[in-house]
């Protein structure tokens, strides 16, 4: 299983000034007039530097439209290092929210083995480089060796809001999935209940209610003889939930020995969550985050 290093700390260098918008203005505006010791070219420089957002994002525009309520920060003193982080990238981030691709083998969150490097550990320290107060809040979680797209609240009030109203806020969940053997069906449904048992592995049961309700779609993308490259849509989002239902249809994820896989092809999971789509709590927008697929995932279907 892969393991990835902690990565570097960065020292705490930088102050951040927090002001609040009273009444309608631009930004330059606004910054002279809460800066009368600065000069108009210094305040410039300091906005082409990316020393200012307004509500969690850099702004750099002279003309910026400000609104009473707003919230702008002014970054001051020596830019801490870029934070480096291990095993995982952001793919967006704003005020309420923080989007990333996680690789495989890195976990989202902490466990008895492992407290320090997970995605919530430096995600937590990389808000707090910018803001002593700044939290982290968990929303979903991947499968350690699931690799692809997650993201993760700024504020509680965000993740509550979120959580409460998952199934209408989050539009699209595609994951993609490399299973054993050559999956004959173009396409299908798979449905059961699932439950947990002593040793903590989950399991379908087909009787109505007898567990958590689970519903599986799935499309072929690519079929061989030996391994097919599956497109996973969820209905739910229950743990384990591809992992056993492919299990169910006699078509285990490569890699996936505790649920049946007899051949780990590519030295991992074969799963990777490619598409997360979801309405942006504050904004209204339809936001859509995609995660390219490894390529090792395709290599086994080349030619001996």
């Amino acid at each position: 299983m892969k393991r990835f290093r902690k990565p570097a700390a960065t020292p705490d260098v930088l102050t951040v000034r927090k002001l609040d918008v009273q009444e309608p203005a631009t930004l330059l505006a606004f910054l002279i007039k809460s800066h009368p010791g600065k000069g108009r070219n210094a305040i410039k420089s300091m906005l082409s530097r990316g020393q200012v957002s307004v509500d969690g994002r850099t702004i750099t525009a002279y003309d910026w439209p400000l609104q009473r309520g707003s919230r702008v920060e002014i970054r001051m003193g020596k830019p801490p290092a870029p934070f480096r982080f291990a095993g995982m990238s952001i793919l967006h981030e704003d005020a309420d929210l923080i989007v990333i691709r996680k690789d495989a083998g890195l976990l989202s969150i902490a466990t008895a083995d492992e407290k320090y490097l997970t995605a919530y550990r430096q995600l937590s320290d990389y808000v707090k480089q910018s803001d002593p107060r700044g939290r982290i809040f968990v929303l979903h979680r991947l499968d350690r060796d699931t690799s692809g797209v997650m993201m993760f609240a700024r504020s509680e009030r965000v993740q509550q809001k979120m959580q409460t109203a998952w199934k209408k806020m989050v539009i699209e969940r595609i994951y993609v999935a490399l299973v054993e053997g050559q999956v004959r069906q173009p396409e299908g449904t798979v449905e059961s209940w699932l439950k947990e048992n002593a040793s903590l592995k989950m399991y379908s049961s087909k009787r109505t209610g007898d567990g958590l309700h689970a519903v599986t779609r799935f499309r072929v993308l690519r079929a061989g003889r030996h391994y097919s490259l599956l497109e996973i849509r969820l209905d739910t989002g229950r743990k384990n939930q591809i992992r056993v239902h492919m299990h169910d249809i006699g078509h285990p994820i490569a890699g996936d020995k505790k649920y049946g896989a007899r051949t780990n092809p590519i030295g991992r999971l074969g799963l990777h969550a490619s598409v997360l789509a979801f309405i942006h709590p504050s904004t209204g927008e339809l936001m859509r985050f995609n995660s390219e697929l490894p390529k090792s995932f395709l290599q086994v279907f080349k030619p001996d």
